[in-house]
């Protein structure tokens, strides 16, 4: 297997090589996109476009550590061809433009220079009642129009989900796990520990991590929350949906409400978010408030930290708040 770097004469034969560069392009410049966890991902600047390049390997990037199915890439794949028939999503993601199957090599159109919603987590920062409804607006329409009904073949992408529920449902609640959360927030540690030690709240995780791993009718993106929104000078865009597969809305609905209220969106915006999808999709909302308490206690004490500025207090709040959803 080949694998890539930001080498540009290496990257030049590669691409070469797969014929996805034209005769007199040359690279100018390579960069990185943005601040994506799970894949090598570069921008490419020739003397003609730019594009962007992805290669998923058998680690996550930013946790080397970290073991990942090494075709996720292709998966992903598989998602842009679901919804390339369909204009409304089209126009909201990257084009798909070559697929290296060998290598888990994946070509797409460049979005250009936007920056995701993670300054959301930042203090003050509040989205946008337009972009809050074509984001959620997105989500209602992919879950509305790709369905095991309406497809021959679902992506089950067990190995993904296998990866997540690792890290959703289990690795948060083990008590020695190697995650030191005093150094990430000093005083965190013992309010994990309380869920850590607390046998019926795991309990109830792992029966929703079984609905996790179950196949469903649905296809999710799969990790939509702020990091995978972009907001460019064309408007708001979706990327990296890796982790799709075909699922219950009530998880993919429960993470993206998780991340409004971590990032301390107004209350009103939250309902006005549930109001917007329930308009075009059935919701349990019962279990989805179940999955927003599993995606909150897992990003607060978890290994996939996000850029918080809320306090421990604010912190601590949200867990018991967690917790008796869950145990209620």
């Amino acid at each position: 297997m080949i694998k890539l770097n930001n080498t540009i004469s290496e990257l030049n034969s590669y691409l070469q090589s797969k014929k996805w560069i034209y005769e007199g392009e040359t690279i100018l410049s390579v960069e990185k996109p943005g601040e994506g966890n799970m894949n090598f991902t570069l921008r490419i600047v020739t003397n003609k476009r730019s594009f962007i390049i992805k290669q998923s390997r058998d680690y996550v990037e930013k946790y080397p550590q970290v073991a990942a199915p090494l075709e996720r890439v292709l998966r992903e794949a598989e998602f842009y061809r679901l919804i390339n028939d369909i204009p409304q999503l089209k126009l909201m993601m990257p084009d798909l433009i070559g697929l290296d199957k060998e290598n888990s090599v994946m070509l797409m159109d460049d979005l250009g220079k936007g920056k995701d919603y993670s300054y959301l987590y930042q203090q003050g920062e509040v989205i946008s009642e337009e972009d809050l409804l074509t984001i959620i607006f997105f989500i209602s329409k992919l879950h509305n129009t790709i369905t095991s009904n309406t497809v021959e073949k679902k992506i089950t992408n067990k190995k993904m989900r296998e990866l997540n529920h690792e890290h959703i449902f289990k690795y948060p609640y083990v008590e020695e796990n190697g995650i030191n959360l005093d150094e990430i927030l000093p005083g965190l540690q013992q309010h994990a520990n309380i869920l850590k030690q607390d046998e019926q709240l795991k309990k109830e995780v792992l029966e929703l991590g079984k609905l996790y791993l179950e196949d469903g009718t649905t296809l999710l993106h799969g990790d939509y929350f702020p990091g995978s929104w972009l907001k460019t000078g064309s408007g708001v865009r979706i990327i990296d949906p890796e982790f799709c597969f075909f699922g219950i809305a009530e998880f993919e609905i429960g993470v993206t409400i998780a991340h409004l209220k971590m990032a301390e969106q107004p209350e009103e915006t939250i309902k006005k978010a549930l109001r917007h999808y329930k308009n075009s999709c059935p919701l349990d909302e019962e279990l989805c408030e179940k999955f927003v308490a599993i995606e909150i206690i897992r990003r607060i004490i978890g290994l996939a930290q996000l850029p918080l500025e809320i306090s421990l207090e604010k912190r601590v709040e949200l867990l018991k708040g967690a917790r008796k959803t869950l145990l209620n």
